[in-house]
């Protein structure tokens, strides 16, 4: 019972001692009231339209929506990460198996000849069983800031996932939409080679008639063949994003095939919030501020090895050179007493050990206040991104349709005869140029609006992060 009592009360000490080091304080971080570029932003309500968990269903696409589902439980890079969480997870557990005492068992046999050392004894033999105890008392915090240090650790690890499945979620459904694009200009140079071929076959019965040259023809076959030339190349992309898709979603390219279909454009409208909630809604930021928590616990870690350990070892068993004997009175034993150890002198390495986590402090509140600046950074790039283009895909809309008049006045004057068809060629090619930019422009601002959501975070949150400080 005294026993039982005093192990209580040491365990009470162990756990209610003193913690060396720092106290984690969550550093600031840098502030802008507004964000520059959503000045005339148009934003969503209500307030429901915010992507929330699976965001890209705000394409309404559901192609996407079964491929970005699968990046999840398919892809290997976040599968690597959320290893790294669960091995985060186990080195927490670890360290905090430290605050409890190790007991080992025990137990041998020996049978051993006296020899000349033995004075001529002959055979002996020997049995014991023992029980050992160690327990070493984290009276300074050591072990206590090491948990501390390991379990803001998994928890950066735990945003590092977050993180990583955002970022590759969105670069799917960016190149998923790419291809989408990339299925349009392929229809359109189809369109465009019909057209070339009608064309080439006006002006070869028109040199059979003796009304052009055969200049006239070679200048439309040139057209021809540069337009197929350049549909083959459209191919090879689409075949390429393909590729990327199959990869992304944990598959051989040679598993995924995403038939050609007519593109439907929708442009999610997108919430923007306070630059500071920022800071509680992108994984990569709450991560970074995780790192600091951890290092800041490390500083306690190195601080402790100036002071003394404190460990308690007992004993006890049982031996004797007769077996039957082992369980009586006699052949047991026992003993217990405190150790104190205190390192006198290590020529500066203790020192050294803290100056390193203090460095180690100081570099990982930079690269928060980096992360946070680049944050703002990606937000404002695609807030001014979707609405400088926006205005670009208006004023190219306008070029196309005088470009397409352009080319039909100047094809419908050749076969009045009124034109040459070097006039026809040059602007047929500038029409085609207009819609491939048009096309060109409707992929960027697709690509800027899921990057303005991967910015603000998607549908996350740190309150997913389970033990994360609120403030």
């Amino acid at each position: 019972m005294m026993a039982k009592t005093a192990m209580a009360a040491l365990f009470a000490t162990t756990v209610a001692g003193c913690m060396v080091g720092p106290d984690y304080v969550r550093q600031s971080a840098p502030e802008s009231a507004t964000f520059k570029e959503a000045a005339g932003w148009k934003v969503a309500q209500p307030r429901d339209d915010a992507p929330r968990g699976p965001w890209w269903e705000a394409f309404d696409d559901p192609d996407l929506n079964g491929l970005a589902s699968q990046v999840e439980v398919g892809n290997q890079t976040v599968a690597a990460a959320a290893a790294r969480v669960r091995e985060a997870q186990a080195a927490t557990q670890a360290t905090r198996a430290q605050l409890f005492p190790v007991v080992t068992g025990n137990a041998a046999a020996l049978r051993r000849s006296g020899g000349a050392s033995g004075g001529g004894q002959g055979v002996t033999n020997n049995y014991n069983a023992a029980l050992d105890l160690g327990w070493e008392l984290d009276l300074w915090g050591k072990i206590r800031r090491g948990i501390e240090a390991n379990d803001a650790s998994a928890q950066a690890s735990a945003g590092d996932l977050a993180a990583a499945t955002l970022s590759l979620q969105a670069l799917l459904a960016q190149d998923y939409l790419l291809l989408r694009v990339q299925d349009a200009e392929i229809q359109l140079l189809r369109d465009t080679v019909t057209g070339y071929e009608r064309s080439l076959l006006l002006t070869q019965n028109q040199y059979k008639a003796g009304i052009v040259a055969r200049g006239d023809v070679s200048q439309a076959e040139a057209q021809l063949a540069s337009t197929r030339a350049q549909l083959l190349d459209a191919t090879v992309q689409r075949a390429q994003l393909e590729h990327a898709i199959a990869v992304l979603v944990g598959k051989p390219p040679s598993a995924l095939s995403i038939a050609p279909r007519p593109m439907t454009t929708v442009f999610p409208q997108i919430p923007v919030s306070m630059p500071s909630e920022l800071l509680e809604r992108r994984p990569d930021i709450a991560a970074a501020e995780r790192r600091t928590a951890a290092a800041n616990a490390q500083i306690g870690v190195a601080q402790a090895a100036f002071y003394p350990s404190l460990s308690l070892g007992a004993a006890g068993g049982v031996q004797s050179s007769v077996l039957g004997d082992l369980l009586s009175l006699p052949a047991r034993y026992w003993s217990i007493g405190p150790a104190i150890a205190q390192t006198i002198f290590d020529a500066g390495l203790r020192q050294a050990q803290k100056e390193q986590a203090i460095a180690v402090w100081d570099e990982t509140v930079a690269t928060y206040r980096s992360t946070v600046l680049t944050g703002f950074q990606e937000v404002e790039d695609n807030l001014a991104a979707l609405r400088i283009l926006e205005q670009e895909a208006a004023v190219q809309d306008d070029a196309v349709k005088a470009a397409r008049e352009s080319a039909a006045i100047a094809l419908n004057q050749y076969k009045a005869g009124t034109a040459n068809y070097i006039a026809v060629v040059v602007l047929q090619a500038a029409a085609l140029n207009s819609e491939r930019t048009a096309l060109a422009i409707l992929g960027r601002r697709l690509t800027a609006s899921v990057g303005l959501i991967k910015a603000l975070g998607g549908g996350w949150d740190t309150t997913k992060l389970a033990g994360s400080p609120a403030g």
